[in-house]
């Protein structure tokens, strides 16, 4: 059985012969990793399940030091965080209007050139063409996160034009990722905080949802799985999210859901992509807490509805030791 077949099976709601896993990092661990594999690629070695193709949040030009603007026209501060960076002022949509908003083209070769190259060196992995930033986030860093908080309250008609647009650009996209042989589809969008939504439920139903409910509806319609990544306490959106046509949610963070009640409650409904404590185990627990968690997630798993993974990209404040060990016990399942 192929590791595609595997990930299948799983978000089908089967049980499956072991608990697939799929770990991503951010740059400084990636790079640590490279070096101690000996590899510029760390899917083979890892035993990654899914292959994640696309550019997820888009491409960056540097236009001065620490300075990246992505195709969208934002502005990125990179001089604390690294990875992905700061949203800066003065941004793309300064007052709350569509009017002379440019989009960048969906059917970009850039986001497309991937997939064929990736597909061919790792036929056997499960496939997901991956939208990072794709409705709030992008909303925000374009309009600016206070600025549009303030707008669902006081501009309503303006952010349904701006999520409207922004699902619009999304489906055209996924239209043309279709072309290739891919299986499903990725949208990453934070809503959540340590505790509730970032704007409450009212809101995300009013504004969120409907464009959910087009973008997960088109990518099921097409024969595609579709999963998501939203940081934060989410979980009283998961039968909204069901009924949208979401198969399998990350990251599954522990310290703001009871991970141990939720899987088992959606078993056959959702499948779950996480779990491994990203803010406490791994960052400050020992070799033997990242064994003890990871044996125990496993173990949960075992019956279906779950991939092995930390609750997030591994970022640098991370041991590799606690790396290394998290990434024996799962591959340790195969032997």
């Amino acid at each position: 059985m192929t590791k595609r077949e595997v990930v299948k099976m799983v978000l089908d709601g089967k049980k499956p012969p072991y608990v697939p896993w799929s770990f991503k990092f951010t740059e400084e661990p990636k790079q640590m990793l490279q070096e101690h594999y000996g590899v510029d690629d760390l899917d083979p070695v890892l035993g990654n399940h899914i292959l994640n193709l696309g550019s997820d949040i888009g491409f960056f030009e540097e236009v001065e030091p620490d300075m990246f603007q992505d195709v969208f026209g934002v502005i990125w501060d990179r001089s604390i965080d690294k990875d992905i960076g700061d949203a800066s002022a003065p941004f793309v949509i300064s007052e709350p209007s569509m009017e002379g908003v440019k989009f960048p083209d969906p059917h970009d070769p850039r986001f497309f050139a991937n997939i064929e190259p990736e597909i061919a060196k790792k036929p056997d992995l499960f496939r997901v063409f991956q939208i990072g930033f794709s409705l709030y986030e992008r909303a925000w860093s374009m309009r600016g996160m206070e600025n549009l908080l303030m707008d669902f309250m006081m501009y309503p008609d303006f952010v349904h034009e701006l999520f409207t647009k922004i699902a619009d650009y999304n489906i055209e996209q996924i239209k043309k990722a279709m072309e290739y042989d891919i299986d499903a589809v990725y949208f990453g969008d934070d809503w959540g905080q340590q505790h509730g939504l970032i704007f409450g439920y009212d809101t995300w139903k009013e504004f969120v949802y409907p464009q959910l409910k087009r973008m997960y509806g088109f990518a099921r319609d097409n024969g595609k799985y579709v999963m998501i990544h939203s940081c934060g306490d989410v979980d009283e959106l998961f039968p909204d999210l069901i009924e949208c046509g979401l198969n399998c949610f990350n990251p599954f963070q522990p310290e703001v859901m009871d991970i141990n009640e939720i899987l088992p409650m959606y078993q056959g409904k959702l499948a779950f992509h996480g779990g491994l404590s990203m803010q406490k185990t791994l960052p400050f627990g020992s070799v033997e807490d990242v064994e003890r968690e990871s044996k125990a997630l496993i173990d949960l798993g075992k019956n279906g509805g779950y991939i092995f993974s930390p609750s997030h990209s591994v970022e640098s404040d991370t041991t590799k030791e606690n790396i290394l060990k998290f990434i024996e016990i799962a591959q340790e399942q195969l032997k």
